[in-house]
């Protein structure tokens, strides 16, 4: 991979070298994010295969295990970011959140047309992150004051989902993933705006952050779909 790229000074215009950097730093982001989905597959297609269950025991307890783990994987790749270790542990967290994406999987293959939806869910979620993707590189403004409220929005979402966890309620459940697909959505728009602009110069934070949004818009999707459009023939 090729080296950072310097950030710029607010109100700071971009010469030819820093664009280029910018590039780099952009290339190696979606390289990594490339890359980075190949021990997510791995990993729910193993989770599959042994029946993989995190939230068997107690949902709440394995939530907050599964919160724990991921937490101490992003410690970890942010502080070694600057050096392969950081790889490393990025695909590591990739591998482990295809292990949590198996029980879903698993429970969408068993309907009659569980491939079709895990294949529409993968489809509609290239499209979001392309369009986003696309308009974060031509629209060059900052959006950086957007991190703020998608903060909250995203501390909001999670409170909610971690109480229906409890409340089991399927319509709420849908509501929630549109709101979680509109977040995530943003959080891309905004996450390659950070780089286009010059706000994020390591390739491995950058992946991180696009790496989650991609997730959980797929997850959601897939919810929707499985809920919605599920079919038992």
């Amino acid at each position: 991979m090729l080296p950072d790229s310097p950030m710029l000074a607010p109100g700071q215009t971009a010469s030819p070298t820093l664009a280029l950097a910018q590039n780099r730093v952009l290339r190696n982001t979606y390289a990594l994010l490339a890359l980075s989905m190949v021990p997510t597959i791995f990993g729910a297609w193993l989770g599959v295969q042994v029946n993989f269950s995190f939230f068997a025991t107690h949902p709440a307890i394995g939530f907050m295990a599964f919160l724990a783990i991921a937490f101490g994987f992003m410690y970890g790749i942010e502080r070694t970011k600057n050096s392969g270790w950081g790889v490393a542990l990025l695909l590591g967290f990739t591998f482990f959140m295809g292990l949590m994406l198996s029980r879903m999987i698993g429970a969408v293959l068993g309907l009659g047309n569980g491939a079709s939806l895990i294949a529409l869910a993968f489809g509609g979620t290239s499209v979001i992150f392309v369009s986003m993707a696309t308009l974060a590189s031509t629209v060059k403004r900052d959006l950086s004051g957007m991190g703020k409220f998608l903060f909250v929005g995203v501390i909001m979402l999670a409170l909610a989902m971690f109480a229906n966890i409890f409340l089991q309620l399927p319509g709420m459940m849908i509501a929630l993933s549109l709101i979680a697909i509109a977040i995530f959505s943003a959080f891309m728009l905004y996450d390659v705006n950070r780089i286009v602009t010059g706000g994020e110069t390591n390739y491995i934070t950058a992946t991180l952050a696009l790496y989650l949004d991609v997730y959980n818009v797929f997850v959601n999707l897939l919810a929707i779909l499985g809920i919605t459009g599920g079919s038992s023939d």
